[in-house]
């Protein structure tokens, strides 16, 4: 009798937030989780490994992909959900601003992205989530977000050319569009932000958990952006 395989979920921006709600959920699921941040503390759990660093040095991609590998054998998700989001006008944009967000949001992704499809191919199977915005497609124009749609559009791009890149062999990949997710970015309900959804209230970490337990287990689903942004997308 074949012994069941555990699986492995890397989840980045692990510590807090959507982040620390995927270490739980995947732990649910029967996953063991490598969970990486820049100030992540170690766990009592001997199935979570924590690798702290910046995702948006290729050196922390490479050490999470090893440990991942060494300590467990395998990745069968990547949730890519470290990112970055600054709301400025346009034209108020530093280099810095500019240089930090793209790091994140898109460098971030590249590296560890490019390790975990590398490992997903020799075992003929992975799913990769990436964690977007619904300003990417539907702007608003009380929000700046010019480069919030140029680096999570950008990773909406990918998530399907990934998706048909690799149908055949067996990686599935996907992203949430998200809506305002009360979180330690934005910890306390407002009238405003609540007001940006067409129901009414700001999104909760387990609506966003939720989505993505979804994806994982629809295995018949892949290039999709599943909005999870309380109708924003839907029109106002």
């Amino acid at each position: 009798m074949d012994t069941p395989v555990n699986k492995v979920a890397v989840i980045t921006g692990a510590s807090q937030g959507i982040g620390a709600g995927l270490v739980e959920a995947y732990r649910k699921l029967g996953h063991r989780v490598v969970a990486t941040s820049r100030g992540i503390s170690p766990s009592e759990d001997p199935d979570v490994l924590t690798v702290r660093g910046d995702i948006a040095d290729p050196a922390t991609a490479e050490r999470v992909a090893t440990a991942a590998i060494e300590r467990f054998g395998r990745i069968d998700t990547l949730v890519n959900n470290a990112g970055l989001y600054l709301a400025k006008p346009f034209t108020d944009y530093s280099r810095e601003e500019y240089e930090t967000v793209i790091g994140v949001n898109l460098t971030g992704f590249f590296h560890i992205t490019q390790l975990a499809v590398r490992q997903m191919l020799r075992q003929g199977t992975g799913h990769i989530v990436q964690i977007s915005t619904s300003l990417a497609d539907h702007a608003n124009s009380t929000i700046p977000s010019v480069l919030a749609s140029l680096t999570k559009g950008g990773l909406q791009s990918a998530t399907k050319a990934l998706a048909i890149e690799y149908a055949s062999r067996g990686i599935r990949s996907n992203a949430v569009a998200l809506g305002v997710i009360r979180t330690p970015m934005h910890p306390e309900t407002s009238a405003s932000l609540a007001a940006l959804h067409p129901l009414g209230r700001m999104g909760e970490v387990t609506d966003v958990v939720d989505a993505i337990v979804f994806l994982e287990n629809a295995t018949f689903v892949t290039g999709e952006i599943l909005r999870v942004d309380g109708g924003q997308s839907a029109g106002r």
